[in-house]
């Protein structure tokens, strides 16, 4: 009687667990933006949980980072980073070397061949050329770039230098 018990109660404790917590171990958790935290498995690749730790989008990225506007960066085996949205589907293809975050609806990445940054819009559009140094997400309607020389210029979100 006591053995049928103390299954029973073990049982109830269990369903108390999200299933994600009762199954997996994550060796890392993001602080979390906008309700999702990536995580890191044992494995070493990331994907995503939501609030109530819940597995969202599964761990087979090997980087991430958390969302913004809807849209986390991920990065592939081929070294190559893109944007996955909140169901995981690949939102922005992976072919960047490296990228910011969206602010404004813009995003900086760089290109993986001039190592240039430039900006995409949240279709994954290049509406600003990859032709600076090194480039900050907007804020403001304003981005701040890095020129050839090193010099620092605001630019708006044509690209046009205004400062």
């Amino acid at each position: 009687m006591k053995r049928i018990i103390n299954v029973l109660f073990a049982a109830f404790v269990l369903t108390l667990v999200p299933a994600t917590y009762a199954c997996a171990q994550w060796e890392y958790k993001s602080t979390g933006h906008e309700g999702m935290y990536y995580v890191r498995d044992a494995k070493g690749k990331y994907g995503f949980v939501n609030e109530r730790g819940k597995l969202v989008i599964p761990c087979k990225w090997n980087e991430a980072s958390d969302f913004y506007e809807g849209l986390a960066a991920v990065k592939d085996a081929n070294g190559k980073w893109g944007f996955v949205n909140k169901t995981g589907k690949l939102a922005i293809p992976c072919k960047w070397g490296s990228v910011d975050w969206f602010n404004e609806g813009m995003c900086a990445v760089q290109d993986a061949s001039t190592e240039k940054w430039g900006f995409i819009n949240k279709t994954g559009k290049l509406v600003i050329p990859c032709q600076w140094k090194d480039a900050f997400p907007f804020f403001e309607g304003l981005a701040e770039v890095k020129d050839a020389n090193g010099k620092w210029h605001k630019i708006d979100k044509t690209g046009k230098v205004v400062e």
